[in-house]
């Protein structure tokens, strides 16, 4: 369900720079046979953003903590212990090379139809 809304609230309105927020999505995820929605997202995306766009970036937080939990478990990016910047940029980068060798092996072998989903 997405509906458009104009956030209301003191704190909110003192830190903006109107008298009146902008108009935003309010996005919830509402699964079928639950009494109430389970999550919310707030979006600023255009009115004319159609519903699937919105639903899809909503949902891309949750491959991003994926990933970022695998670069860090699986792919070492935690255990830099080093004290130089170039030390850590030269780390983070082959964490970052590992992880999209991983990601493209993952694709390569995902089903084609699944793959264009």
């Amino acid at each position: 369900m997405a509906l458009r809304i104009r956030p209301a609230g003191r704190e909110i309105r003192q830190a903006a720079d109107g008298p009146e927020l902008p108009e935003c999505w309010l996005l919830a995820e509402w699964p079928a046979g639950e009494s109430e929605p389970v999550q919310f997202w707030l979006s600023d995306l255009p009115a004319d953003t159609p519903l699937t766009t919105l639903v899809r970036l909503a949902k891309l937080r949750r491959r991003i903590e994926h990933d970022y939990r695998e670069m860090k478990q699986a792919l070492g990016l935690a255990h830099f212990e080093g004290r130089t910047w170039n030390g850590w940029h030269h780390h983070v980068t082959l964490v970052s090379v590992a992880h999209a060798f991983c990601t493209l092996q993952r694709l390569a072998r995902a089903p084609k139809d699944a793959a264009s989903a």
